[in-house]
């Protein structure tokens, strides 16, 4: 246990750019390369004001946990800087990110580590990062980057890890004898993950009702369509609050609450996809009371300790993200099988190996529960059963490579 709460690698580097004034800024970046016993690390970039090395090991442990937890034998890794890209034209968020690469592109590499998407870094930003990384390494490696499909692998990457949240709950509330038809749901985020569980949701006939984003939260009663998801997407896009009467003035009956989260919103479940400790105890306390029975976690650590306790004696359902959210692993696995054998998969059948993965992930976190004694009664049966699961599989991988 001492040895895996240690990160193997953990990088800070200067990060210095000009803006399109000529001015100079410095930035810090971060890489931690928390266990390799299983395999190469993957996880993602995070570019936001408050990334820090403190966040960058927390993130890393979150997602060697998940990528142990997956069908795949991969390390874990994350980082990314506390460069913040909102507001900022091409141009400067191009110079940050090569200069980001330029520090360190050398401890990246298929064998060794492949950077995802995270909060901050969508197409735009891994694009600016593996034209550096490729120019400085000298070679081509599509899957180190996001959905360009004319130049990557998946086309569907991004919306691996919000579909696999919808494919988890589907799972648990089919054990209850239950499905999403007509199932109200509260999402928070706007973003990459946020969006496409509203899509899924919608695709199995649930009843998705807010969206949020860092100035308060919108609610519409009447639900969400495919339409209004584009309206969304196009308001995002253009790096437009929430808050604007853009969406209001085509649908009358949505509102907006500023300064407030969606948590006292009635649901029957509840998909946390903005942040960590998105929700405290008094949200936890607006969950219970407004009638939710389930709360899959799209965000690493949504939670509290304390909204966890007011969650845990209401009896509340916990999908931990390191299950529930395993979509972008098996993802970026898909995309180097995609290059390594040139298979041409159609989105149908991506969706369907999604499932499949996630199946089993949801089947392995449920077996280790009911070995070691948490019974389904228990509403963080799942939460044990994932974390003993990737516990056992990286202890023994670091057992048999000895004190390394």
């Amino acid at each position: 246990m001492e040895r895996l709460l240690e990160p193997e690698r953990m990088i800070v580097v200067r990060v210095p750019w000009v803006d399109d004034r000529g001015e100079t800024h410095v930035n810090r970046g971060f890489r931690v390369q928390f266990n390799q016993a299983l395999g190469p690390c993957r996880g993602g970039f995070r570019f936001h004001p408050s990334m820090s090395l403190s966040v960058a090991k927390f993130l890393a442990f979150e997602q060697t946990l998940r990528n142990a937890l997956s069908p795949y034998k991969i390390g874990g890794a994350a980082g990314g800087s506390d460069f913040d890209p909102k507001g900022k034209s091409d141009n400067e968020v191009m110079r940050f990110c090569q200069s980001f690469m330029h520090e360190i592109y050398r401890y990246l590499g298929i064998d060794k580590d492949l950077p995802s998407e995270e909060m901050g870094v969508g197409t735009r930003e891994m694009g600016y990062l593996f034209g550096q990384y490729r120019r400085l390494a000298g070679h081509f490696q599509g899957s180190f980057t996001g959905p360009r499909i004319f130049w990557s692998g998946s086309s569907l990457r991004t919306e691996a890890t919000g579909y696999s949240l919808v494919f988890f709950a589907q799972l648990l509330l089919a054990d209850l004898n239950k499905d999403f038809k007509g199932i109200r749901c509260v999402v928070s985020g706007c973003g990459k993950i946020a969006l496409h569980v509203l899509e899924k949701l919608i695709a199995y006939g649930a009843l998705p009702v807010t969206v949020s984003d860092s100035k308060g939260y919108l609610v519409d009663e009447e639900g969400f369509d495919y339409d209004k998801i584009a309206l969304l997407r196009e308001i995002k896009t253009q790096q437009r609050s929430l808050m604007t009467q853009d969406y209001s003035k085509t649908y009358a009956r949505a509102k907006y609450y500023d300064e407030a989260k969606p948590w006292n919103e009635r649901c029957d479940v509840a998909f946390p996809c903005a942040t960590q400790n998105e929700i405290d105890q008094s949200d936890a306390m607006n969950l219970v009371n407004s009638g939710c029975r389930i709360l899959v976690e799209g965000s690493n650590m949504p939670c509290t300790p304390e909204a966890v306790d007011v969650l845990r004696k209401s009896n509340v359902l916990i999908a931990p993200a390191v299950a529930a959210g395993a979509g972008g692993v098996v993802a970026g696995e898909f995309e180097l099988n995609h290059e390594c054998n040139s298979v041409n998969w159609s989105p149908q059948d991506f969706e369907s190996k999604l499932q499949e993965a996630i199946k089993q992930t949801y089947q392995r976190s449920l077996k280790a529960a009911l070995d070691f004694g948490y019974s389904k009664e228990s509403p963080e049966y799942l939460v044990h059963g994932a974390v003993i699961s990737a516990f056992l599989t990286l202890a023994q991988a670091m057992t048999d490579q000895g004190c390394v």
